[in-house]
């Protein structure tokens, strides 16, 4: 193992402003897969999340001269990935599919798994009915496990505010999934 293996994010980026493009390489290798993950489930589209992502180590690339520590890196990269993603929802229109999805095999598995895709898919349209700074607490909550102070950090909010957002975020896909189930 590499010495920057064992080097905080934080350290990193230092390196980095000092021209170690190493130190890029091992923040890449680091963060992109929490990165895409977040950017994924917000945008729901692949190619929007990898162009997100793209982005946000270019900015990130860009930054390191300029980066001050002043809270962890997680929460500085969160919140380059956050506003990101919220700018690129705004612009983004609706997508129709090209092509039915496939349908698997009606043995007695199939059944179960086409219940889970559908359940799965469910949550997924709910997650995307949701307003967007809705969605990126949720997101950032439940499926990356941030604490309600790093989630306020990463959209430049209040943590009581992050309450706000993931109380009516729940409210709304309670209400939302229900319907879905009762239908």
């Amino acid at each position: 193992m590499s010495d920057q293996e064992h080097t905080s994010s934080e350290q990193l980026m230092r390196a980095l402003a000092s021209g170690d493009l190493a130190a890029f390489d091992q923040l890449v290798l680091r963060h992109q897969k929490s990165a895409w993950a977040i950017a994924c489930r917000f945008l729901r589209d692949r190619h929007e999340a990898e162009d997100v992502v793209q982005d946000a180590f270019l900015r990130l690339l860009a930054a390191a001269g300029r980066y001050q520590p002043t809270c962890s890196f997680n929460t500085y990269f969160h919140q380059i990935i956050s506003r990101l993603c919220l700018d690129r929802a705004k612009k983004k229109l609706p997508r129709c599919l090209d092509a039915m999805p496939d349908v698997s095999d009606s043995g007695p598995d199939a059944l179960g798994e086409m219940e889970k895709r559908q359940d799965a898919e469910a949550v997924r349209a709910a997650l995307a009915a949701l307003p967007p700074q809705q969605r990126l607490a949720v997101v950032l909550r439940y499926y990356e496990g941030l604490s309600y102070q790093d989630i306020a950090s990463a959209l430049e909010i209040t943590p009581k505010a992050v309450e706000h957002l993931l109380a009516r975020g729940r409210d709304h896909l309670q209400a939302t999934l229900k319907t879905w189930k009762d239908f």
